[in-house]
């Protein structure tokens, strides 16, 4: 899973965590000598990676007297490792921090406050939403690095071979489509994923989330919840409609399917848009459909908002927080952001990364279209962490071993030990 919540618990290495800390045993920046600093990433190792390890030492060239040292973490791994490590003071510098765990971070204290300081001196040019992201009680503790949403993405050609001019609207139309498309090509029309972050769109559709951070009341048993839910299941059983997937590797075999024409549509995230490119099916990367997520009963589509911020930790010293905030400041820059872009096809955070050859690629300029239509998350800093307990019962859900009542039952009372002064 490529969003909320990591699910894995670890012991954390104490010993890379003792590496880790720009701050803690380290004697740079002590007697006129660099600052070195040391940044976790959270990058896709493969896909990602590299490009962001050629940034830093476009970085290094720069400023001399700064070195970086690169560790790409594991993100089903950073949030817990990072938790521990902050901890016992043996953070890096530097997280790429999932815009979810920035607010959880910044309660425990283990952010740097970024207002006023040269990381955020072209505050301005990022999209306000991604700035209010990535704030905690009103001060910012993450500069926007990577922004994303989900939408319907689409096989082309399929859709046309079954008579079908574009992609559907409302999850009723997904559902009338992917029944046409089985009876016209014989490939299923669509396959939903039973991940909690990728059903969030269907509550949003009904005007709903799991809580309302407002009232401090949980709503994932909510009757517009619900209705969202029963659309959400109806969409796994059907001409068409794939079957559920509720095994460990459910994301890889959907995501395989889709890019190897075997499955006309999916919910996915721009995160795999050089993944796409890799499969038979989108070689002409004109065959690539991207559209807003299929809209709800009340006429309003809305996916969640994702993505990740550069944070800088609280417990480093200072020599080290200030060359961090120069690396924020470069990293997050126009220039860096097309670079990232043009390499990774991910999304910028700044309307001026959003150059002529950054849109000219049809997955970026795609997933741009649609990202007007995201919702944003709550101010809450558990939020992300309420995707845990759905994770657990939403493939029970999907393969019929508890009913939807039950379920979402069980979910609510998990979620009520995550935010105890939030009532039912």
């Amino acid at each position: 899973m490529r969003r909320g919540i990591a699910t894995t618990a670890l012991v954390a290495s104490l010993a890379l965590a003792a590496t880790a800390c720009g701050g803690d045993g380290d004697d740079s920046g002590k007697a006129g000598g660099p600052v070195t600093l040391t940044w976790w990433d959270t990058s896709n190792a493969t896909n990602e990676a590299p490009t962001y390890k050629a940034l830093v030492k476009e970085f290094e060239k720069a400023n001399p007297d700064i070195k970086v040292k690169y560790v790409n973490v594991p993100f089903d791994q950073a949030q817990n490792k990072f938790d521990t490590a902050a901890g016992s003071k043996g953070a890096p510098d530097v997280l790429r921090s999932e815009v979810g765990w920035t607010p959880a971070f910044a309660k425990k204290g283990f952010f740097l406050p970024l207002d006023g300081t040269e990381a955020l001196a072209e505050q301005d040019k990022f999209q306000p939403s991604l700035i209010e992201q990535a704030k905690y009680e009103g001060k910012t503790y993450g500069v926007p690095l990577v922004t994303d949403t989900l939408a319907l993405v689409y096989n082309k050609a399929l859709f046309e071979k079954a008579g079908l001019d574009g992609a559907p609207t409302t999850w009723d139309d997904l559902k009338a489509d992917a029944a046409t498309i089985k009876s016209k090509t014989g490939v299923d029309g669509y396959w939903g994923s039973t991940q909690a972050y990728y059903a969030q769109s269907f509550l949003h559709g009904e005007g709903t989330d799991t809580v309302d951070a407002e009232a401090k009341k949980i709503t994932v048993k909510s009757p517009e919840a619900v209705k969202g839910y029963k659309t959400w299941q109806g969409l796994f059983d059907g001409k068409g409609l794939h079957k559920a997937d509720t095994t460990a590797d459910a994301y890889a075999h959907i995501q395989d399917a889709f890019v190897n024409g075997k499955v006309a549509s999916i919910i996915q995230g721009p995160w795999e848009i050089t993944n796409f490119y890799k499969g038979s099916a989108f070689k002409d990367k004109g065959n690539l459909g991207i559209a807003t997520v299929p809209a709800g009963s009340t006429g309003e589509a809305g996916a969640p908002t994702g993505g990740h911020n550069l944070s800088v930790y609280a417990g480093s010293d200072k020599a080290h927080q200030e060359a961090s905030l120069k690396f924020l400041k470069f990293m997050t820059s126009a220039k860096s952001q097309e670079t990232v872009a043009l390499k990774n096809s991910t999304l910028p955070t700044r309307e001026d990364a959003y150059t002529t050859e950054v849109k000219s690629d049809p997955g970026i300029a795609g997933y741009q279209g649609v990202l007007s239509a995201a919702q944003p998350r709550p101010a809450l800093p558990e939020y992300s962490s309420l995707w845990g307990p759905l994770d657990d019962e939403l493939p029970k859900i999907a393969g019929g071993k508890v009913s939807l009542d039950k379920g979402l039952g069980n979910a609510e009372t998990a979620i009520a030990k995550l935010v105890p002064d939030f009532s039912k």
